[in-house]
């Protein structure tokens, strides 16, 4: 595991909404495992599809800024529509290529923490390790999985602290 690929909302923390930067903060313990991840070398990327931005209620420089802060190594964000059929926008797989491009990384050693189906099937697609978190639309996400199937996840994780914990068990 060469990089971690991070939703933010409902996963790093926040809620199942968005939460703008200045509104939005972490989840317990987050930031401990954060410096965990970086002393082991591990690089973070923000993986965030942020609609908002096409909208004016924010600017990716703020996201950036924020991400940034908390630790994250770059920032990779769609700032689009839905309507807007980029690239970018999880579930499709740009963030994870153009971070991958930059980095020179292989998609195989890369991870995706989230918790919503698009991340899932955003590293599914992309061929990267997949982890669930309960947190945010986790439970909703992991529902949907055990009742209808669909794109297979390698680990369901209580929260992103718990997920870290599995990652790192393998260091």
């Amino acid at each position: 595991m060469k990089a971690l690929f991070l939703d933010r909302d409902g996963t790093l923390g926040g809620s199942d909404e968005i939460k703008y930067p200045g509104e939005f903060e972490l989840y317990s313990g987050v930031p401990s495992s954060i410096r965990r991840l970086k002393q082991q070398g591990v690089l973070l990327f923000s993986f965030t599809n942020q609609p908002g931005i096409s909208k004016g209620l924010s600017t990716l420089e703020d996201f950036g800024e924020e991400l940034r802060g908390f630790g994250l190594d770059d920032v990779f964000v769609c700032p689009h529509s839905p309507a807007a059929a980029c690239n970018c926008r999880k579930p499709r797989t740009g963030m994870i290529e153009q971070a991958c491009e930059k980095y020179n990384l292989s998609p195989g050693e890369c991870v995706v923490i989230g918790d919503r189906i698009k991340d899932i099937e955003a590293a599914y697609n992309a061929g990267c390790l997949a982890v669930l978190v309960l947190t945010g639309s986790g439970e909703d996400s992991y529902t949907y999985l055990l009742e209808d199937g669909g794109t297979p996840v390698d680990y369901v994780a209580e929260d992103f602290n718990h997920a870290v914990n599995w990652l790192l068990s393998f260091k």
